[in-house]
């Protein structure tokens, strides 16, 4: 999961070495966070107009998290 979130995100960005992403433990409910952080200049970009593209990449992820039957959650820091 951690890797798809990563190369969606690379695609977005000018600088994809600044990408990090901290995964933290299932809380009660079961729910995984993924903390996404990016270069300041290039947060714009990830969050995108009205916030679409934020939304469409949490979209995406608990899609997959779905298939693995797991629930996750994606902030973008």
């Amino acid at each position: 999961m951690e890797e798809l979130l990563k190369a969606i995100t690379a695609g977005l960005v000018d600088n994809p070495d600044a990408i990090s992403i901290v995964v933290d433990e299932p809380d009660e409910e079961g729910v995984i966070v993924y903390h996404l952080h990016v270069d300041e200049g290039d947060m714009g970009r990830v969050i995108g107009k009205q916030g679409r593209i934020a939304k469409a990449i949490r979209v995406v992820m608990r899609a997959a998290a779905n298939r693995r039957d797991a629930k996750i959650s994606v902030e973008i820091d």
